[in-house]
């Protein structure tokens, strides 16, 4: 019996911790062979070396995924990924799925992606939605941690998919927050990313490691002040409410809004109906319709979210910082993250250097922002606006900052003194402030609008 005993024990030692199974963790490569994959869309190489599955770039392959053969619902992954080049790109994929139709006929893999990118951008651990939404999660939503990935050497990598919640980690540092409802189940990848250059053929990036749990999920917590990206409209995780973000639209009343320069929400002009909150248009005859509302508390240093919905040549804004003191005519003054259908109104042409384009500060900044992360009209859009108690402010459109200044500075002041706004003493400038949504005259449609004072 002690020889048996011995035997087992010698045995269960030798085999490597790197494939051993740990109580409640499946092993999804066995660190020989591809047994349980398979591969799918490109024509880029997978093998095995040296314990690790190797991915090797082909030149005008496309996207090339190794995926699970099962699929998989609420579960913890970890894995080891290295990249060696800072011109090569990957990813995990999660609850994904494949068109073998898609792609012109040669095969779509789609579906929330865990972002490897050693480029000078640093969106590693960030949300992509292969094949489908594009960027859910750029990192650069949670910059402290973007320096997390270290290139040349093996990468810790941990993503929680439970429920309608994504969490990601890269080496124990928590980047990624996302709640979203599009996908419940599906196929674990490997990714290889596309190469249109000869020269970046062969470049190879290694995985190892990977392991998974299905059962007795236990969330791993995040630090308190990471940005939530929510998904589902008009609502908080638990995360967030921990963190003090609040609803300013409840998905079903005008609650804690009122007319600017009213003493009541506007009887006109405004409707609420399937979780939207909605200017009516009325011509493009700025504010008088149903005028601009502001809520009806004040707010010094935020973060503020918000979804917007354009129809054709509509022209809007979310202001900040009103303070109703100017009793002007027209829409209230403040400053405005503006909200514009930047191709069809013609008040993208005016100003100076398209200052007064979607998610410019209206009339001052304009907003530098790529095609790609401008959703078309009729489709939603995510406008941010974010101050901080030292007056810093930043502007995002779809999780990308588009601009940033200092509210009060020299550089300001010089701004607003070329600006339609010289006229207002000390403008943009006060200590506190209303939020303000504008009725400039077009059919705009907003949801999902939470702030978190800072």
């Amino acid at each position: 019996m002690k020889k048996i005993l011995i035997i087992i024990l010698i045995t269960t030692l030798s085999i490597p911790a790197t494939f051993a199974q740990s109580a409640g963790w499946t092993n999804l490569f066995d660190g020989k062979t591809l047994n349980g994959w398979k591969k799918l869309a490109g024509s880029a190489d997978y093998k095995v070396e040296d314990g690790a599955i190797v991915g090797t770039t082909i030149f005008n392959s496309g996207n090339t995924f190794l995926v699970t053969e099962k699929e998989y619902g609420n579960f913890i992954l970890e894995l080891d990924i290295r990249i060696d080049d800072t011109t090569s790109n990957s990813g995990v994929q999660v609850r994904s799925h494949y068109n073998p139709a898609g792609h012109e006929g040669k095969g779509l893999v789609y579906g929330c992606q865990l972002e490897i990118d050693p480029s000078s951008r640093r969106w590693s651990g960030g949300i992509y939605d292969e094949g489908r939404r594009d960027w859910l999660y750029p990192a650069s939503l949670n910059a402290p941690a973007q320096n997390a990935l270290k290139i040349g050497a093996y990468n810790h990598i941990r993503i929680e998919c439970i429920g309608h919640e994504m969490k990601t980690w890269i080496n124990n540092t928590p980047i990624a927050y996302l709640v979203d409802t599009m996908d419940h189940q599906g196929f674990i990848g490997l990714q290889v990313h596309a190469v249109g250059r000869q020269d970046l053929s062969g470049e190879k990036v290694y995985f190892k490691n990977i392991r998974i749990r299905t059962t007795g999920l236990k969330p791993q917590p995040f630090p308190r002040g990471i940005y939530t990206v929510g998904n589902i409209p008009n609502s908080l995780s638990t995360y967030e409410k921990i963190n003090g973000w609040k609803l300013l639209f409840d998905g079903h009343t005008t609650t804690g809004w009122t007319g600017a320069y009213k003493k009541a929400f506007p009887e006109k002009g405004w409707v609420v109906e399937n979780g939207v909150l909605k200017v009516i248009s009325s011509e493009g005859k700025e504010s008088a319709n149903g005028g601009d509302i502001v809520t009806k508390d004040e707010y010094k240093a935020f973060d503020l979210s918000f979804d917007f919905k354009l129809t054709p040549g509509a022209n809007s804004g979310v202001k900040y910082f009103v303070t109703l003191a100017e009793n002007n005519t027209g829409s209230a003054i403040g400053l405005e993250y503006q909200v514009l259908d930047d191709t069809l109104h013609p008040d993208a042409k005016l100003g100076r250097d398209g200052d007064r384009t979607l998610a410019s500060l209206y009339d001052l900044i304009k907003a530098n922002k790529q095609k790609r992360f401008i959703h078309p009209i009729g489709q939603w859009n995510t406008g941010r606006v974010v101050v901080y108690p030292d007056n810093h402010v930043e502007h995002y459109l779809n999780g990308v900052k588009v601009l940033e200044y200092q509210r009060g500075s020299a550089a300001f002041r010089e701004l607003v003194a070329i600006s339609k706004y010289k006229v207002w003493k000390n403008f943009g400038e006060a200590p506190k402030g209303y939020i303000l949504l504008q009725d400039h005259g077009n059919e705009v449609s907003y949801r999902s609008i939470k702030i978190r004072t800072l």
